[in-house]
């Protein structure tokens, strides 16, 4: 089974391929979308490439406001970290996204893994700035210490469920 995206109010075909980084195209042809113009909110669409995360026994809550980003498996709690959140101006976005996929020494700032989401630009990475995790000082991003970072990337599966709370 693949990933099924709901549209939300304001997204286009376009915003959502963005989302998930694959071309337009393979959306609509994926969803047999007669009038690309036409999409709707509450819309259901498949998302070929990345796994259905209800069949996915793990998954992520993050807390914004505790600056904590908790590991479940099967709902139950198995471990806590300790994060940094977006500054006021780059908040960290609220919802449901998934993980997409997943680049181990991306570079730049962004530690030793870099795991993107399903919202274009954001995702959960390590740091070369220790002294960060638990202050809003990202650009949005889940920033993690990084032996954090790879215990989680090696724990969960692309597909895994992220939901995102104040």
């Amino acid at each position: 089974m693949i990933h099924t995206h709901v549209v939300k109010q304001g997204e286009t075909l376009i915003t959502i391929s963005e989302d998930y980084r694959i071309p337009v195209q393979t959306i609509i042809s994926e969803n047999q979308i007669s009038n690309p113009n036409l999409i709707y909110v509450g819309q259901r669409l498949s998302i070929p490439g990345v796994p259905d995360p209800n069949l996915i026994s793990y998954s992520i809550i993050v807390s914004i406001s505790n600056r904590n980003l908790t590991l479940l498996k099967h709902e139950s709690v198995v471990k806590t970290y300790p994060i940094a959140v977006g500054r006021i101006l780059h908040g960290t976005p609220i919802g449901e996204f998934v993980v997409i996929n997943k680049a181990p020494n991306p570079g730049g700032a962004f530690g030793t893994m870099w795991m993107s989401l399903s919202k274009k630009h954001y995702g959960i990475h390590g740091t070369n700035d220790p002294s960060s995790i638990g202050k809003a000082v990202s650009k949005g991003c889940i920033r993690m210490f990084n032996d954090d970072v790879n215990e989680l990337a090696s724990t969960i599966p692309i597909g895994t469920r992220v939901i995102i709370r104040p």
